[in-house]
């Protein structure tokens, strides 16, 4: 037994060096432009940039400049001579993420981030710059804020859909600590995902420049691992969570399930109490009218103008959930106990209206 343990705390031991070794060993300066260059932050045909070129004149608003410009960000850290914590001025398009949207005096001293739902989270390091645009836009206290007062099942003019808004790993990592999925009265939810010592920031996981995460890195630990695919297989926690018998799956898995289930629950709802039928679709503004009720979006049904507008307080809330249950793909990893709580409780509250299935799922305990 002494010499398996021993074997162990010794690949543990090389996993951790070698994972720091990726990270700070020094690269040439060409590898790092070749690693940046083949990034999402460098795509500079991606919607994220261009969104707002064909504007009249092509301008970012204050709003969006920040995670969506170099000008922007340099903006909101002081670094052009504004103030710093606020983005003053709207930004012209035709940048990226530039180095030096991380590479600069402010975003290095930087050591804590504002969520939106009003939380401070501080004690960080480099995972901070990360973090300010990679929190999502909404939370909780959104959710509440439009639905309070309102009868749980009754259509509101009053009510639209409610987005989180894209790349929200670090709302999913913190889970309740920052409340950026929608937390149900009374129910308790995990706090950050707490990871082996060393392997707990953005770039202690993915690489800085170019976001990819090398799999070498966790096989020693997660020995069934041999290439990225792979990490949808892990997991520590145990239970059978989607109630589908297996409890050997990855939490992707698991989580994968659970969406599939709220999403025929959300459907349900929408026909029998809302009585407008819903579809989802992976296209602005999302939730559609099924104007056929075949629930399929089709062609002709994905169109802005069709939008779903059938709002209850309870259809939202889980609607919610159901979208920023896909907006992290790495959810799985960052904090997937979370994200099943979430949609469990959504499919345990619309289950109080429509007929759901929830005998055999577990909820994640929160501690």
């Amino acid at each position: 037994m002494t010499s398996r343990v021993g074997v162990i705390l010794l690949l543990v031991v090389w996993g951790l060096a070698a994972l720091v070794g990726l990270y700070l060993a020094p690269e040439p300066v060409e590898m790092i432009s070749e690693k940046w260059g083949l990034s999402a932050h460098a795509n500079a045909e991606s919607e994220s940039f261009t969104h707002w070129d064909e504007e009249d004149p092509p301008l970012i608003p204050r709003r969006c400049a920040k995670c969506h410009s170099t000008l922007g960000f340099q903006d909101f850290l002081g670094e052009d001579g504004t103030r710093a914590g606020v983005v003053d001025e709207s930004a012209t398009t035709g940048t990226v993420v530039y180095c030096t949207v991380c590479h600069n005096p402010s975003s290095h001293a930087m050591t804590t981030v504002r969520f939106r739902s009003g939380a401070e989270i501080g004690e960080l390091d480099s995972e901070a710059i990360c973090m300010q645009c990679h929190q999502g836009l909404r939370s909780t206290r959104n959710v509440d804020r439009a639905t309070t007062g309102l009868d749980a099942d009754t259509v509101s003019e009053e009510l639209s859909f409610i987005n989180v808004h894209y790349g929200i790993a670090a709302a999913t990592w913190l889970g309740t600590e920052v409340q950026g999925g929608y937390e149900y009265q009374g129910r308790p939810y995990v706090g950050r995902f707490e990871h082996v010592p060393d392997v707990q920031a953005c770039t202690e996981c993915h690489d800085a420049h170019n976001l990819s995460v090398p799999a070498e890195a966790c096989s020693p630990c997660h020995v069934s691992v041999a290439n990225a695919a792979d990490l949808r297989d892990i997991r520590s926690s145990e239970g059978d969570f989607d109630g589908d018998g297996d409890e050997e799956e990855g939490l992707y898995g698991e989580i994968a399930t659970m969406q599939e289930k709220v999403y025929s629950a959300l459907q349900a709802y929408g026909a029998q109490v809302a009585e407008t039928p819903i579809v989802y679709a992976k296209r602005f503004p999302y939730f559609f009218v099924d104007t056929n009720g075949n629930g399929e979006g089709d062609a002709d049904e994905l169109a802005f103008d069709n939008q779903y507008a059938a709002w209850t307080p309870r259809l939202l809330r889980a609607a919610y959930n159901y979208h920023f249950s896909l907006q992290d793909q790495g959810n799985y990893t960052h904090n997937g106990l979370y994200v099943l709580q979430l949609l469990y409780d959504s499919l345990d509250d619309l289950g109080q209206r429509v007929s759901v299935e929830t005998g055999d799922l577990l909820r994640p305990a929160s501690q």
